[in-house]
């Protein structure tokens, strides 16, 4: 029997021991941590092995295979160790992936892959097609492989759980964007993080198909470094030529699959905005590719309801507008939401910054922003970026006492925008907290 030593007790990690249980491996989980009930009775359920608040390094150096959590970054000592020993250690998607003939729809990005994958999935489900979402995003991919059967996954996919990989392969791949992300993990070195992104296609052959950005010059370059086998499918906000293309044109989204057209007017959607239009051409391509009829598609875009924490308005109150953004973990998806501002904005930002470089921002703060609330344990960066231009700058450590500070100083017809651009583990749990905080934080006003 074969010993598999699952690293991290979260989402993935619980998922991926589930697995290899019902897989017949020898499993046991080891937690540096410490493990959340609800989790601690999956295992008691299944009857597999755990640890908590430490690593049993000679039991975890007998392994056959690892299963690393995308937490537990790869120069870590443990890790190291592992591999120098010739050990395997890959991550649960790559591990699940092994386990299941579905076809994989795979999206990554820095940005708006939550959102593509969300609609890929109501897309398929409304054209009647067995699916599944899983990845980055609700229930762990391995623990659903574990628990049913369906015909299609669609995987939102961190560049964390791609440097895991070693054989899993999407038969359709969607590349968002890449803007300087994680830059911590990849030893503040843009090229790195870009490498661990193209890592979705590199085992794609002919029959397969990638969507990308082709309006970045980051992914165009990526695309020269890191050459790929599949049919290459560019999306643009411009008019482009070719048998697989999608873009913008004046107000018509078309979407061209094998010379095939469909076509939609932009105001039919029912998320707004430039980056939105991209999202929904890519995720009305997979459909296509897919061979979901195109007034399904059509009927689908114009009920998708956008996504949670992503520049989600939440209520107007004394005439100003809420909009929790907390999904903004950098300056790409805040850039996104301060562009998006119609009114004179009051922005709630700050957390755990990945190397962010806040000049990007700077023509939609001058613009658009009349009060920065920061919302940090260590907000020293965003003050010097923006003390400059700004006078109303203050500092909070709690939602409650932002989101009062906020209310404050907005006016009539004034926003308030949580759109962090930072990580939220210094005051908060995960992105999601932090967004619910936010919503209950003013309904106390």
């Amino acid at each position: 029997m074969e010993k598999l030593v699952v690293l991290g007790g979260g989402e993935s990690g619980v998922g991926a021991a589930v697995l290899g249980s019902k897989k017949e491996y020898e499993v046991f989980l080891s937690d540096q941590g410490k493990l959340k009930q609800k989790y601690k009775n999956v295992l008691l359920n299944y009857g597999i092995e755990w640890e908590e608040g430490k690593h049993s390094v000679s039991r975890i150096l007998a392994a056959d295979l690892v299963v690393k959590s995308p937490g537990i970054p790869d120069d870590a000592a443990l890790i190291t160790q592992l591999r120098a020993d010739g050990i395997s250690v890959i991550s649960e998607i790559e591990f699940a992936s092994w386990f299941t003939s579905a076809k994989l729809i795979g999206i990554t990005g820095s940005n708006g892959k939550t959102t593509v994958t969300s609609m890929i999935f109501h897309l398929l489900k409304s054209g009647g097609l067995k699916a599944s979402m899983a990845g980055n995003i609700g229930q762990s991919f391995a623990l659903q492989v574990a628990e049913k059967e369906v015909d299609h996954y669609v995987l939102e996919l961190s560049s964390f759980q791609l440097d895991g990989i070693t054989e899993f392969k999407p038969h359709i791949a969607v590349i968002t964007s890449i803007t300087p992300d994680h830059l911590d993990r990849y030893q503040m070195n843009f090229d790195n993080y870009v490498a661990s992104k193209m890592r979705i296609a590199m085992n794609q052959d002919e029959n397969d198909f990638l969507i990308y950005n082709a309006d970045e010059e980051s992914v165009l370059q990526a695309l020269k470094k890191h050459p790929v086998k599949s049919q290459l499918i560019p999306m643009s906000i411009h008019p482009i030529n070719g048998e697989n293309v999608l873009y913008l044109n004046e107000n018509q989204l078309v979407i061209k699959i094998k010379n095939n057209i469909l076509d939609m007017n932009i105001s039919d959607l029912n998320v707004k905005g430039e980056h939105n239009a991209k999202n929904a051409m890519a995720s009305s391509a997979v459909a296509r590719l897919l061979s979901i009829r195109k007034q399904t598609i059509r009927e689908s875009m114009e009920t998708f309801q956008g996504v949670e924490h992503r520049l989600e308005k939440v209520v107007k109150l004394n005439k100003v507008s809420y909009i929790n953004d907390s999904k903004a973990t950098n300056i790409n998806a805040t850039y996104y939401a301060l562009g998006s501002m119609k009114q004179a904005t009051v922005w709630i930002v700050g957390g755990v910054d990945k190397g962010n470089d806040y000049s990007e921002l700077m023509e939609f703060v001058n613009e658009k922003v009349k009060a920065i609330i920061c919302l940090g344990v260590d907000n020293q960066k965003i003050i010097n970026a923006f003390n400059n231009v700004i006078d109303d700058i203050y500092e909070t450590t709690s939602m409650e006492e932002a989101v009062f500070m906020a209310s404050k100083l907005a006016e009539a017809n004034e926003t308030v925008l949580l759109s962090p651009a930072c990580a939220s583990f210094d005051l908060f749990e995960n992105y999601e907290d932090r967004g619910r905080q936010f919503k209950e934080a003013i309904l106390k006003l």
